[in-house]
């Protein structure tokens, strides 16, 4: 009796550690993606009566690695193979900024430049680089032991990004009337704010850089029996795509998550 009795438990535990589907959400930081600091260039010369009176340079600081978020939803239930659909937010800082300089080349003014953009998360702040990634992955379960599952696999990814507001974006922004928001002499703080959006706009008119590549997928999911909670682990290897020349692609991403798993 005894025996029997715990043959149930064991096959009910069994049953339980793999769930239908789940969904979770993780932490995603990508390894490698980075942007060069750059010197300071001249994006507009300014003029009076067609005497020099003056010039702008712009230049960014760099940054190296991406924090980031997501969503993945997975089926377990289908024999063989596993499903995965993941949405990924990554994203880093950079320091933006404008150097008013006078006729005799002496600096007069130094404008740090702000950005919001529109339906992206995050509010108004110092420009920031921002990626975002969906995925489609098939992975093959290595074993079938209860409650660990670990896996390997791959898949589709759409890849998506902001523009990096590059010495060459700036000098466009200049040269279609950005000018008028700049002098040798004065520049308040509400035109630096004018200057902020009027960048910001534009660079959203750039509009998101879209591509697709792939990913290589390696990775662990673990589920108590019984209990609707799964934990997972995840390292991905990115290929192709297209981003901003600036911009240096790292392959290599995790995501740390936990689910409800049905």
């Amino acid at each position: 009796m005894n025996f029997k009795v715990l043959a149930i438990a064991a096959s009910v535990c069994v049953s339980q550690s793999f769930a239908i589907f789940g969904l979770g959400v993780n932490y995603a930081p990508n390894f490698g993606t980075s942007l060069d600091k750059t010197s300071p260039a001249t994006v507009l010369t300014l003029e009076s009566n067609g005497i020099e009176t003056g010039h702008v340079d712009y230049a960014h600081s760099s940054f190296s690695g991406m924090q980031g978020l997501g969503l993945k939803f997975w089926i377990d239930v289908i024999p063989f193979i596993d499903i995965e659909a993941t949405y990924n937010v990554q994203w880093a800082s950079y320091d933006a900024t404008l150097y008013v300089y006078d006729a005799g080349n002496s600096l007069v003014k130094e404008q740090s430049i702000e950005l919001e953009f529109n339906n992206v998360p995050f509010g108004k702040a110092t420009p920031k680089y921002v990626a975002m990634n969906g995925d489609l992955s098939i992975t093959y379960p290595i074993t079938s032991i209860p409650i660990i599952r670990p896996y390997i696999g791959g898949g589709l990814t759409y890849y998506l990004s902001t523009p990096v507001m590059s010495q060459k974006f700036v000098e466009k922004f200049m040269a279609n009337g950005g000018e008028a928001l700049l002098s040798s002499e004065t520049m308040t703080s509400e035109d630096g704010k004018v200057l902020a959006e009027a960048l910001s706009s534009q660079l959203q008119d750039e509009g998101l850089n879209t591509s697709i590549g792939g990913h290589a997928i390696i990775g662990v999911r673990a589920k108590f029996p019984v209990i609707p909670i799964a934990i997972y682990v995840n390292g991905k290897y990115y290929f192709g795509g297209n981003f901003d020349d600036e911009i240096e692609f790292g392959h290599i991403a995790l995501e740390a998550g936990i689910g409800l798993a049905i």
